[in-house]
């Protein structure tokens, strides 16, 4: 299979965003939840600074992992292609073994 520049660029982005062990954590505590999570919640949850996990949030999002909505002066998120990420985890997962 060729993949073209802009597509591997795109890669690098994604592999790159899910190669921080506290944005897999991220992605795995939005992904259990059943709705969008509060960045504040995602804080509290995680035990990490408000600004630090707004950072990797924004890596995410630029990977096209997740999407940010504003409600009211909160920002929440949701994963974007669930489905698509719990297997790819199960995959990588499945490589080192």
């Amino acid at each position: 299979m060729q993949i073209d520049q802009l597509d591997l660029t795109q890669l690098a982005r994604i592999f790159g965003a899910l190669g921080s062990p506290i944005r897999l954590q991220i992605l795995q505590t939005v992904l259990k939840s059943d709705k969008p999570l509060h960045i504040k919640a995602l804080s509290r949850s995680l035990k990490v600074k408000y600004t630090a996990i707004y950072r990797h949030v924004q890596v995410l999002k630029g990977a096209g992992l997740v999407t940010i909505y504003e409600v009211g002066r909160s920002r929440v998120v949701s994963v974007k292609g669930k489905e698509t990420i719990n297997d790819l985890i199960k995959i990588a997962l499945n490589i080192q073994k």
